[in-house]
This record gives structure tokens, C-alpha cells and sequence, in this order.
């Protein structure tokens, strides 16, 4: 299984730098089976069923893109950082730009906020804040800028916008630093509509890292190692999953990180348990799917491990063709872009 078979020509119109306005108009490519038929997100409410439930990743992203001076001597630097990760001796983070930074050194973002550089690998740094709990997120907020993924970025800077359009209307425990961007296209009139028909929501949490955006650099794809991100699957959310599945419902988690997550959780039998910890789950072509009966989930980018998921659950023909209708049809692609609802 090399690289390039999951590689396709994506034209750079389609990459979308802003989402549908309302949420809901995006459009739905449906894929059943061998079947597909173009939708908008608001068609879910004809396509869901009373009984299924939908897993819902409840993160929340932080402004984790920060822009601040070091200060040495007289002389001062612009600096900008992306928060990656907490660790137990502070914030891992990249900077730019890095091999200048020396260890000790102060980084002023703000009045309030601020930090010390207390560790330096090869490719990234330990911050030290100033401020911790609530002050920390209430500074942090205040200086930092939603960190659009480098495709976007690319093209445009974040804006005020961004805070509202880069987030889900679920967003609840604060730790991430991508969207999970399938949810994006949920607004609370929706959910409501279809909690009225008889479609059940479960929330988990995976806290998506910039390592979601991290090329995969091995031909062989078998090899790559995927990176790490923190979840939860609660007690009540794996009892809701594992009663659903028992009654005949079907279990949708809504983007690739819900269906990561749950994944990890389930056992081999389908059952899943109560789950705290860093995931690591790699889903190729190949892979048994436990828990998973569909899948809502945006178009992704080429040769990425997120192809090769979505390559798993419909085989890589079908998928081939979903894409390929895709592109035809001008579906907007990645984070900002249109959506998928893919039932193998």
C-alpha cells in the first residue's frame, strides 16, 4: 500500500477559505453504498433515522496562534508561536522563528500575558506562562488568534471571525488547536430538528492537535506512525453507544476524530468501554471497523492519513469515485469546505 495511491489532482479553487453562510446550506455529498446524490447539510433531517445516534466531538479550540517580542539587551524581536500541547512542565509549542530562541529567554505577548522558554528540542519549545487556570484562558483569549490550518493560513490571516466560524456550536472543554471540522456545519436549530425525530447525540471528547495536519512522509504507509492526541469516552457516553448498538440504531460519529476516538474505545466485540488517554489509532485499508456504521466527514487532503480512513470504511474504488465526483461537481474541500455522509 504505497503513498501515491492516495493521491488525486485537487484544483486550488476548491479549496474553500470560508464556510457556508448559514452553516447548515453546505452542501451533503450522500454516499450509500455504490450510490451517490448531491444534498445540502439541512437534507440531513431526511437521511438520519430515528434511532441512530450521533457521536459528536465536543472540543473546544483555544487562539492558539500568539504573536509576541523577546527582548535581549536593547534589542528586541517579533516572534511568532502555536501552542501545541500542555505537558507537565508547560506548553509545547513551535516557534518562529526557532533557532534564534535560547532557553531562559522572556516572550511578551501582551500587558497580561507572558512567558519563559524553558526547554528547546530541534523542532519545538516548553513555555512557561505567567498565569495559570482561569487568568491563563482569559489572557490567552485576549492575545491569541484562531490557528486556521496552514492551507488556509496561506491564503489569508485569521480574523475576529474565524472564533465563531472555526468553532462548533457544541464546543465545550478547551484543549484543542484544530476544528473538528465535519461539526462545523451543525447549527442548534438542526440538532434540535433532529432530536425531535428521534436521533440521539452522544458527546466525547479528543483534543485535535496540529499533528493532524503533519504530511505523511514514508512510501510505505503501513510504516507511518500516526501522532497522539488526548480523548475521553465517558461511562454514560459508552453506555448511550452500547444501547443504541443493541437496539439496531445506527452509530454515526460526526468527522474522523469522534470515529478515531470511539474506535479506540471499543473492544473487539464492538462493545465499548469507558476510555481516558492518548490515542494513537491508525485506520487504513484493511481495518475492522468495531463500532463505526457511517461516517459525516469533510473531503480531505491528498495522501493524507485521513483518506486513507475514509478509504477503509468504503474501499478505496469507491472512494476514488466519491472524490472524483466531487471535483466535478466543485465541492468545496477540507476545513471551510463542503461535507460527505459515507454509509459503506
Amino acid at each position: 500500500m504505497k503513498l501515491a495511491d492516495f493521491d488525486f489532482p485537487l484544483p486550488d479553487h476548491l479549496i474553500a477559505t470560508r464556510p457556508a453562510r448559514p452553516r447548515t446550506h453546505a452542501r451533503l455529498l450522500l454516499a450509500e453504498g455504490d450510490a451517490i446524490s448531491d444534498r445540502h447539510v439541512y437534507d440531513l433531517m431526511d437521511i438520519f433515522r430515528a434511532g441512530d445516534r450521533l457521536v459528536l466531538n465536543n472540543t473546544r479550540v483555544i487562539p492558539a496562534r500568539l504573536f509576541g517580542q523577546r527582548t535581549r539587551g536593547d534589542a528586541t524581536a517579533k516572534i511568532e508561536i502555536t501552542l501545541l500541547d500542555p505537558q507537565p512542565g508547560g506548553w509545547r509549542a513551535l516557534a518562529k522563528p526557532l533557532r534564534k530562541v535560547n532557553e531562559g529567554e522572556e516572550i511578551r505577548f501582551s500587558e497580561r500575558l507572558s512567558a519563559t522558554v524553558s526547554a528547546k528540542s530541534a523542532t519545538d519549545l516548553t513555555l512557561q506562562f505567567n498565569l495559570t487556570g482561569d487568568d491563563f484562558d482569559a489572557a490567552l483569549n485576549a492575545a491569541g488568534a484562531m490557528p486556521l490550518p496552514p492551507y488556509i493560513a496561506a491564503k489569508r490571516a485569521a480574523d475576529d471571525q474565524d472564533r465563531t466560524d472555526y468553532q462548533t456550536v457544541f464546543a465545550r472543554h478547551a484543549g484543542a488547536v484544530a476544528a473538528p471540522t465535519a461539526s462545523l456545519h451543525f447549527d442548534q436549530p438542526l440538532l434540535r430538528a433532529l432530536a425531535a425525530k428521534g436521533v440521539d447525540f452522544t458527546e466525547v471528547t479528543l483534543h485535535v492537535g496540529a499533528g493532524t495536519f503533519l504530511p505523511v512522509k514514508v512510501d510505505d504507509v503501513t510504516t507511518h506512525k500516526m501522532h497522539a492526541e488526548w480523548g475521553q469516552v465517558t461511562a454514560t457516553a459508552a453506555a448511550e453507544i452500547n444501547a443504541t448498538r443493541a437496539a439496531g440504531g445506527r452509530i454515526i460519529p460526526v468527522g474522523t476524530t469522534a470515529l478515531r476516538l470511539i474506535e479506540s474505545a471499543a473492544d473487539t466485540g464492538g462493545t465499548l468501554h469507558p476510555w481516558q488517554g492518548d490515542t494513537d489509532i491508525f485506520i487504513y485499508p484493511g481495518y475492522r471497523f468495531r463500532v463505526t456504521d457511517a461516517l459525516m466527514t469533510n473531503f480531505h487532503l491528498p495522501k493524507s492519513t485521513l483518506m486513507m480512513l475514509v478509504s477503509a470504511l468504503m474501499g478505496k474504488d469507491r472512494i476514488d469515485r466519491i472524490y472524483a465526483h466531487a471535483i466535478a461537481q466543485e465541492y468545496r474541500f477540507f476545513s471551510y469546505g463542503d461535507s460527505s455522509l459515507l454509509v459503506p
